[in-house]
């Protein structure tokens, strides 16, 4: 992966021949050297967006270089996280600006909302604008949507080969179609054999999966997964070749128990692990990123030094970007977290791409370059209003919440053709209907939120509105008020608006600043709660109700999706 023009590299050379001033040096640096592990005293001078030298020396020419002082600080590389979802009703230029701020400076994100949204010529127009920003941004190369989507034809070889030789984009998956390999899915191993034949690795979606799947998937050409939810998982991962994310998450925060148990067990080489969060959504985040990440490890026994490595050297040698990301050394993007203390992975200061997002303790403020009107994201204009027949429930099959992650059938023997559900049913009527307003499918909820008059959310797995409560009037408010909106996620109760986040790009993102969706994203939750909500966080509750690559029955736009035999049970029904 090349960063640099023959002339910058000249540039560079010139910095260390003393004819051209350093962007910035950091002096009497104390840093962690991850080829050695060692903390090692040293100047690090930077020029525009790259480290250009490491060492005992101080720059011959100084004519506007920006000098700071590191004694008694401890430097070590930007944070990369390996695996992120950036859209989580956050847009991704405030989710990614949010986190630099804590130090995670490089992310390899999700493409699937791009898909739903974009086509693909304006989609790659976004990515290399986002590529402008003062972070680093790489992408996914999806092969699937994660549900049963009415056209299946956009997931094609086409659009995957293309995607698969975009510079930005640097590996394959998140694989959560897994299954169709085993059953003869010759395409899909098609489109992962030419990701592996330009260098870029395949991240799994493997929760659960025996050794003999495991070793399945590994010979289909598997590189990583973040799916481990025990010690034993990280195992079985790591014996058959795998690198490992370990993951701490809104629905699996299983990094401190993962630590202790790879510990007890005595491990000692933690080389092809890193760390993720998986997609936090805005809430969960408010502490940062990877930082979070370091600190859950290092709080349950695992060394900082190899903390500090996970979070840095090992994604950026899995995605073979090690000559430009994962450390303090001559040639890497310049990105650089200071810390006050070595024991406390949130930095003081932080540099990425050669510019200061934090200094002193104190944030950097940068303009929005990302104008999403020029992508025509923006609110949603919805030509339909729910009518009489979109209020009809009479499927016999529900669906029944057992946690956050497991929805089950069940057989409706409730009347479900009155005006209202009485809550002690714990019962709901729930509807996804298309954002085109063409077809629907309709059912009952068990578990939700069974107090709750009504929630109808843009906010989904394909970007179609759901509807869940147990009162009709409610939910015709909520609906007339989500597109008022022009996207959102609304909760009303007895006629009354309880609280609404506002996703008004293309009815599944937020405008707002991080700090501001962060305590929308905690009323809701909160609100939900007093109304029976007993899971994580509802923004992975309203992405999970279509998501196929989780037990046992989903609300898809093909219809009722009986999960393990990929059979839809209940058709969608036109409208």
């Amino acid at each position: 992966m090349t960063f640099w023009r023959n002339r910058e590299l000249r540039q560079h050379i010139n910095v260390i021949d003393g004819s051209v001033a350093p962007t910035i040096v950091l002096t009497n640096a104390t840093y962690l050297n991850v080829y050695t592990n060692q903390w090692l005293e040293a100047n690090i001078w930077i020029y525009e967006n790259r480290i250009v030298y490491v060492g005992e020396n101080l720059p011959e020419k100084t004519t506007g270089t920006d000098f700071y002082d590191c004694q008694g600080k401890f430097i070590v590389p930007g944070y990369i996280e390996p695996h992120a979802h950036p859209f989580q009703a956050a847009n991704p230029e405030e989710t990614v600006m949010y986190a630099a701020k804590t130090g995670t400076t490089t992310f390899v994100n999700d493409n699937l909302t791009w898909y739903l949204l974009l086509n693909k010529k304006k989609t790659f127009s976004i990515m290399n604008a986002f590529s402008k920003l003062p972070v680093s941004m790489f992408w996914w190369n999806r092969f699937d949507s994660q549900t049963t989507l009415k056209d299946e034809h956009v997931f094609n070889t086409r659009d995957i080969l293309d995607w698969a030789e975009h510079p930005l984009v640097i590996q394959g998956g998140e694989l959560t179609d897994w299954p169709s390999l085993l059953t003869g899915g010759d395409r899909l191993l098609y489109w992962i054999q030419e990701m592996k034949k330009l260098g870029k690795p395949i991240e799994g979606h493997l929760p659960g999966a025996s050794s003999r799947t495991l070793t399945k998937m590994k010979l289909f050409g598997i590189s990583s997964d973040h799916e481990s939810m025990t010690a034993e998982d990280v195992f079985k991962r790591l014996e058959l070749g795998y690198r490992v994310s370990l993951r701490y998450s809104p629905v699996r925060p299983d990094l401190p128990e993962i630590i202790k148990g790879l510990l007890d067990k005595g491990l000692s080489q933690f080389d092809n692990m890193s760390f993720t969060m998986d997609g936090p959504t805005p809430a969960f985040m408010e502490n940062g990123m990877i930082n979070v990440c370091i600190e859950k490890a290092a709080e349950n026994g695992l060394p900082l030094e190899t903390a500090y490595r996970m979070a840095s050297y090992h994604p950026a040698r899995h995605f073979n970007m090690e000559e430009e990301f994962g450390s303090i050394a001559p040639g890497r993007v310049a990105n650089v977290n200071i810390l006050g203390d070595k024991q406390n992975p949130n930095p003081e200061s932080v540099i990425s791409k050669g510019k200061w997002i934090k200094k002193d303790r104190e944030a950097i403020s940068y303009r929005s370059i990302i104008h999403w009107e020029e992508y025509d994201i923006g609110p949603l204009e919805l030509d339909w209003s729910l009518a009489g027949e979109d209020l009809q429930f009479s499927s016999p099959i529900g669906m029944d919440m057992i946690n956050d992650v497991i929805i089950q059938p069940y057989s409706i023997v409730s009347d479900v053709s009155a005006d209202s559900i009485p809550p002690e049913k714990r019962e709901q009527f729930i509807a996804l209907v298309d954002k085109h307003g063409k077809w629907r499918v309709n059912t009952i909820i068990r578990g939700f939120a069974p107090e709750l008059g009504a929630l109808v959310s843009s906010f989904s797995a394909t970007g179609d509105i759901i509807h869940i409560g147990n009162s009709k009037k409610d939910l015709r408010i909520a609906s007339e008020r989500m597109k008022e909106l022009g996207g959102a996620i609304v909760l009303v109760n007895q006629g009354k608006i309880l609280t609404e986040m506002p996703l008004p790009l293309g009815g599944v993102m937020s405008r707002n600043p991080m700090e501001e969706v962060i305590p929308m994203n905690k009323e809701l939750k909160r609100v939900l709660q007093e109304y029976g909500y007993a899971y994580g966080d509802p923004i992975y509750s309203l992405l999970f109700l279509s998501a196929f690559h989780l037990p046992y029955f989903r609300i898809t736009q093909q219809g009722l999706l009986d999960v393990k035999k990929r059979e839809v049970v209940i058709p969608a029904t036109m409208r």
